[in-house]
């Protein structure tokens, strides 16, 4: 009977010890997982959104996923055409490139709202971790990132910049530059790179300006106060967000990112329909109802095991 018991006793003691174990991971699997994506809303749609005083392509020979939207500038300052664009080309007033172009100033201001509730969200995200000015030639995993000096630099002589989702689909990248800097500078022939699960639909860079120079290979969504200037074949898996000023291009491949469900939706807000009005890539999967579910199992497992436990004493009180 004893040996029944001290065995009983040692299969009730490695399940608490497996559930506490579990219990810990799960937990600190919840804590990398815990910085939630930027919430673009209505500009989630957008490929290209600029506020004044244009959006202009030389030679309109760049090719555009995703929907272009100006305002408070009028249409008349989208130099794209329809050809350019796989999408919707949105504007405050009936001017702009035809026979793509929608006329939908409600619209508009909506996307522009949106854009600058995004803004403000990443650039309020915490907690921060400063990492140098040259960002190429680095390995990041998922977190919020500021600059040691007063722009963030990606310069394709110091190497690519590497970002690690560790096998999680839902890490989430903020970079944040200063207000009073340049933003962001990627060089010639520079490289952004995901692995591991990581999701160019999951980065966002929060900045003043940005600058992206020739045949660039670049990732994520760009927030920018004022202008984002492009340079002759750059490739961006991304959106170019400007809420002040204008965005450039010239012979650019610009698309807007999917999240691996691939989820899309095929009607505009505010009646906004049309060809691609609807490029909307979905929100990842946070894993939080996955985590719950083994997080609950492995606490019922380690109250199973303590009642367990509380049984056998009393149960050898008893005997003794």
């Amino acid at each position: 009977m004893q040996k029944t018991f001290i065995k009983y006793s040692s299969l009730i003691t490695i399940c608490a010890v497996f559930a506490i174990i579990t219990a810990v991971l799960i937990g600190s699997h919840v804590a990398r997982a815990a910085q939630a994506t930027v919430d673009l809303q209505s500009a989630t749609r957008f490929a290209i959104l600029s506020g004044t005083p244009s959006i202009t392509d030389a030679g309109n020979a760049s090719v555009i996923t995703g929907n272009v939207g100006l305002s408070p500038a009028t249409g008349a300052g989208i130099g794209l055409l329809c050809a350019q664009v796989t999408g919707a080309i949105y504007s405050t007033d009936a001017t702009g490139p035809l026979p793509c172009r929608e006329t939908n100033g409600p619209l508009m201001v909506t996307a522009k709202n949106d854009l600058t509730a995004a803004y403000d969200d990443a650039a309020g995200r915490t907690p921060l971790t400063t990492v140098p000015t040259e960002l190429g030639g680095t390995r990041l995993v998922a977190g919020v990132y500021d600059s040691s000096s007063t722009t963030l630099n990606i310069t394709a002589g110091a190497g690519a910049l590497v970002l690690d989702g560790q096998n999680d689909p839902s890490s989430v990248f903020i970079f944040q530059a200063p207000f009073n800097g340049t933003g962001l500078t990627v060089g010639s022939g520079s490289t952004v790179s995901l692995i591991n699960g990581a999701q160019a639909c999951n980065v966002f860079w929060r900045v003043d300006t940005a600058s992206i120079d020739t045949t660039a290979t670049f990732v994520g969504t760009i927030l920018a106060l004022n202008s984002i200037s492009v340079a002759n074949g750059a490739t961006i898996e991304g959106r170019l967000l400007a809420r002040n000023g204008n965005v450039t291009l010239i012979n650019d491949r610009i698309t807007v990112p999917t999240c691996s469900d691939g989820t899309t939706d095929g009607e505009g807000e505010n009646g906004g329909e049309g060809a691609g009005a609807g490029i909307i890539p979905g929100f990842p999967n946070t894993g939080s109802q996955a985590t719950d579910a083994v997080l609950i199992g492995a606490a019922v497992l380690l109250l199973a095991a303590l009642g367990s436990l509380a049984v056998y004493g009393i149960h050898k009180k008893r005997s003794a």
